[in-house]
């Protein structure tokens, strides 16, 4: 290993900058989206098209998370890093001057792949730097400087598009920034880091005993809980526009203020999982998050589905730490990458496939009924983890190959 210190705060800073690029690939263009619809109003089903602009990134995420997987664990986790933020910039940044919608959306498609890259080897580095208590506090750290980068290029990007829909696009310029901070503040883990043995609960996992059902039970979960998310930077700037009127900067703030309350929920999450295990604090998720889309889903006035939304992002700020470091204490060392790229496979699917879900569902229904329902579900789910606690610890405890 070479002298380098995970603990030094240049490091520190540069994973956590890092992991705020993965924030911007989709929602920073969110306020943007009724305004680029006008734009290319000629365009045959533009409605579909244009919030894809929004999603598209989340389905080359999908593709490209697994290879990146099998890259960090066999050429490394800094080469991997370093390429993805060059392309990050490239790609998000071309929609400042492409005129045409499909040429957006090959541009978005790029930037999906480079995500793919910062998210895997950014998450995969912070498991390797840290172990226990640690690992969790900074995955909690990791998670908030998320969302608080959501908070900012949020606030940024409505800010903007109310300007032009396409100044937002600046903001994925802010990767090349980087460059010099992961080339001299990031150092490759040394590769006998996989012989170390992982521990879950006290009990320690071999190589030999990769946990197939967690994985299948963590990753189900992520990809339900994102397509029931992505209803809120997908759907909420036209459901605010139809309901109050709502300008692309307000849309903006709305989204944000989500993203800040899960911010302040995922600095809490090292103290949360000390003490509940990992399944306990599944109800307490859904929980928050099926509360916030109720309410949504219910109320009229702008400051009510505020109310509503700062529930949302308390759920999902203790979402993905909980999903991250679990997977991270439980899967060997060895296979560390895959299994954190199939978590970022998981999260981004969900994020595709929620405008391809929602819409049907949203057109028959309503966006209102839509939310509700969504709330409902998550309640429901809920419940079931109260019930089933020991069953569902039953599982994912059960011998895998």
């Amino acid at each position: 290993m070479s002298n380098s210190n995970p603990n030094s705060t240049l490091t520190k800073a540069t994973l956590l900058l890092a992991s705020t690029l993965t924030v911007m690939a989709g929602a920073t263009i969110a306020p943007s989206l009724p305004a680029m619809q006008d734009q290319f109003a000629d365009v045959a089903n533009v409605e579909l098209w244009v919030k894809l602009v929004l999603t598209l990134p989340a389905l080359f995420i999908v593709i490209g998370s697994p290879i990146a997987g099998v890259i960090v664990d066999r050429l490394g986790r800094k080469p991997l890093l370093l390429a993805a933020a060059i392309l990050y910039g490239f790609a998000g940044g071309s929609g400042l001057i492409l005129n045409s919608l499909f040429a957006i959306l090959a541009g978005r498609a790029l930037l999906g792949l480079a995500v793919a890259g910062v998210m895997v080897s950014a998450t995969t580095l912070i498991a390797d730097y840290y172990i226990g208590a640690a690992r969790a506090a900074f995955m909690g750290l990791q998670a908030a400087f998320m969302g608080l980068g959501g908070v900012l290029f949020l606030s940024v990007g409505g800010s903007l598009a109310s300007a032009n829909w396409r100044l937002p696009f600046l903001i994925y310029l802010l990767a090349w920034l980087l460059i010099p901070l992961i080339l001299f503040c990031i150092y490759e883990p040394s590769r006998s880091i996989s012989n170390i043995p992982s521990i879950q609960d006290g009990e320690v996992i071999t190589d030999k005993s990769i946990p197939i059902n967690l994985l299948v039970l963590i990753f189900s979960i992520t990809v339900l809980s994102q397509i029931i998310f992505y209803l809120i930077p997908v759907q909420l700037p036209f459901y605010l526009r139809s309901l109050t009127n709502a300008t692309p900067t307000q849309s903006g703030m709305a989204i944000a203020f989500s993203t800040l309350f899960s911010a302040f929920a995922s600095l809490t999450y090292g103290r949360v999982r000390a003490k509940l295990d990992f399944v306990s604090i599944l109800p307490i998720i859904f929980g928050f998050m099926g509360i916030g889309y109720t309410i949504i889903g219910l109320v009229s006035s702008y400051a009510l589905i505020l109310f509503g939304l700062s529930f949302a992002g308390m759920g999902l700020g203790l979402l993905m730490p909980n999903m991250t470091v679990w997977v991270s204490a439980t899967v060997p060392d060895a296979v560390r990458g895959r299994a954190l790229g199939g978590l970022s496979t998981s999260l981004f699917l969900g994020q595709f496939l929620s405008p391809i879900v929602s819409q049907p569902v949203s057109a028959k229904l309503g966006l209102g009924l839509t939310y509700s329902l969504a709330g409902g579900v998550l309640l429901a789910l809920g419940i079931l983890f109260i019930a089933m606690r020991q069953q569902v610890i039953a599982f994912t405890a059960s011998p895998s190959k």
